[in-house]
């Protein structure tokens, strides 16, 4: 990863980007541009809350799916909440995080690779 690579971060970025019809997180923060190298992933968020916002709108909802071995995220999974709530300026009740194995298969059984998918909603405010 170009910057610090936190594929939840990303994932709801390239979700807020997605729902405004916007470019991917690639062609916004492009990995060829110096400024965003070993940046930290909380600034691509702070900039898709702003420009969700200029759009007028607000998160409705937040699913994310994190697809990992390890580590188990259980225990880190209410600071990473907290985390997408304040950087979102959203409440508690819209934002949900799952996790799930692939159960050794493929490169993520095998400790290879991670995957996280992201659904939200986006309201007008």
């Amino acid at each position: 990863a170009h910057s610090d690579g936190d594929v939840i971060y990303h994932s709801i970025v390239d979700a807020i980007f997605g729902a405004l019809t916007l470019p991917d997180i690639g062609q916004v923060f492009q990995d060829t541009d110096p400024r965003w190298k070993d940046v930290d992933s909380s600034k691509f968020m702070e900039h898709a809350y702003g420009v969700m916002s200029r759009y007028g709108y607000e998160i409705g909802n937040i699913d994310v799916t994190l697809i990992l071995e390890r580590p188990k995220v259980a225990a880190f999974k209410p600071a990473m909440k907290e985390n997408i709530v304040k950087l979102l300026k959203t409440t508690p009740g819209r934002v949900n995080i799952k996790a799930r194995t692939h159960e050794e298969l493929d490169s993520m059984g095998e400790l290879r690779s991670l995957s996280c998918h992201v659904v939200l909603t986006l309201l007008l405010k």
